[in-house]
């Protein structure tokens, strides 16, 4: 069975900026076993327009639009995962057994065990608290 790798918010905010051991650790991974969850490309766009309604000049709104086109056009390009019934019922299966972590968190987790995927996350110290949901940081140099 191949693993699909799913990237949290924060990692796909690395691979905007070229992160080399992101970058490098991605290189390792075929398209078809990439992916997104629509919670974070939720995070990213509202970010991006926030960012523009604060523009205090043109030139600055331009260059926030430029990179709003950027992330839409990366989210044409990757397979995007949806917050579906089944990810609703882990969400809440997840919520009585009492996981207290952020709720945008916490859909991306339930989106994750649904589809058996593996999170690229910086924040094992909330997604760890989710029993049974596979993580790895690609941000932090391989172990020797």
């Amino acid at each position: 069975m191949t693993t699909l790798y799913v990237l949290d918010t924060d990692h796909l905010s690395l691979l905007q900026r070229g992160h080399p051991r992101l970058l490098a650790h991605l290189a390792g991974v075929p398209l078809a076993q990439r992916a997104v969850t629509i919670i974070t490309a939720d995070e990213q766009l509202q970010g991006r327009m926030a960012v523009i309604r604060r523009a205090k000049t043109q030139t600055e709104a331009a260059r926030e639009y430029e990179r709003l086109r950027e992330t839409i056009q990366f989210f044409a390009s990757v397979r995007i995962l949806s917050y579906d019934q089944n990810a609703v019922a882990q969400f809440e299966a997840l919520r009585r057994q009492g996981i207290r972590i952020g709720t945008q968190d916490l859909r991306i987790a339930a989106i994750c065990l649904t589809q058996q995927a593996t999170l690229a996350t910086r924040n094992q110290r909330d997604f760890g608290l989710v029993p049974h949901l596979r993580t790895e940081d690609w941000a932090l140099p391989d172990p020797l």
